[in-house]
């Protein structure tokens, strides 16, 4: 079975901006996007009323550094140039193919940071530049929450740096957002001691129907190939396919034995080799899995939203 490659194989560097807006940050910053524009929004509606959740995602990165005319370097996604959303829709329109089915699902185009930062394998350097990603997060999920949401029941998701921006905005929830919160997905990142600390409500899934928690999860030839920028140290796991949090293995495809490793907390897969998915940077796809978790699992994925958002709307 073929799976389309993560956001995160597909990097392009983006086309020179006119806008020559300075900043104290390093290099150049493009605008911050307006969301009260639905230029800046993907948009998928097919919940019936009272029926469903509404699903947040915030998609992977797509943009390797580029240069503005006047040859400042930019680390961020322009979201403003019609081509770079273009490119990011080709993974956030596969995920609405299935998260959106029978659901309400949004997602932003954010100021998302290019795969040279992650690079460095630096995670100061990373947390710093993610800092204007996350502004915008902030905002798109704020805007979402007085414009669109209207109470209804929540499934955050994000793939990657997208998973990153998930963990973060379960740290700002107040109690009111929280309690429609359906279960929070971080594909392929990694929920660390500390962001458990910062945030005692970020619990982890221990079964397939628990409601309020945040499934993570990474996959692996060997345990050996985990990559900490973005999958240790992980302090919770889930397998995505039996829904359990012990060694269980169990059956994908009729072919790929997927295993919870307890300690590491990542899946260890057996009888799939990830060929469809070629190295990234030399960094990612070696050992690890990375571009396959919101593909391999997506039928797994599809039904436990659908599970976990009965079992929502049947305690509230």
């Amino acid at each position: 079975m073929k799976f389309f490659a993560a956001a995160a194989a597909i990097i392009i560097a983006c086309a020179a901006c006119s806008n020559t807006e300075k900043t104290k940050a390093a290099g150049y910053i493009p605008e911050a996007p307006d969301y009260a524009d639905s230029t800046f929004w993907f948009i998928d509606k097919n919940a019936e009323q009272g029926a469903g959740a509404d699903v947040f995602y915030l998609v992977s990165t797509w943009e390797a550094d580029w240069q503005t005319e006047d040859g400042q370097t930019c680390h961020y996604a322009n979201v403003h140039d019609s081509t770079r959303r273009q490119r990011m829709d080709i993974e956030i329109s596969r995920i609405a193919g299935y998260m959106a089915e029978s659901n309400n699902f949004y997602s932003p185009y954010y100021r998302h940071i290019t795969i040279d930062v992650w690079q460095t394998l630096n995670e100061d350097s990373v947390n710093q530049a993610f800092e204007v990603a996350f502004d915008d997060v902030k905002a798109a999920f704020d805007y979402f929450l007085q414009h669109y949401n209207n109470g209804r029941p929540i499934v955050l998701a994000g793939f990657s740096q997208g998973g990153k921006a998930v963990v973060e905005l379960l740290k700002t929830m107040d109690d009111s957002v929280r309690n429609r919160l359906v279960a929070a997905y971080v594909l392929g990142y990694k929920v660390t001691p500390e962001d458990t600390l910062a945030c005692p409500q970020i619990k982890a899934a221990r079964s397939a129907d628990d409601i309020g928690v945040t499934i993570c999860y990474n996959s692996v030839s060997d345990t050996a190939y985990v990559k900490p920028i973005i999958a240790a140290p992980c302090v919770m796991g889930i397998n995505p396919v039996n829904w359990k949090c012990d060694q269980s293995p169990a059956t994908l495809h009729d072919s790929i034995t997927v295993s919870l490793d307890t300690l590491k907390h990542v899946l260890v897969l057996k009888g799939y080799s990830g060929s469809e998915y070629r190295p990234i940077r030399g960094f990612l796809n070696v050992g690890d899995f990375h571009s396959c978790e919101p593909w391999l699992y997506s039928d797994c994925l599809k039904s436990n939203i659908a599970e976990r958002t009965a079992a929502w709307r049947a305690k509230n």
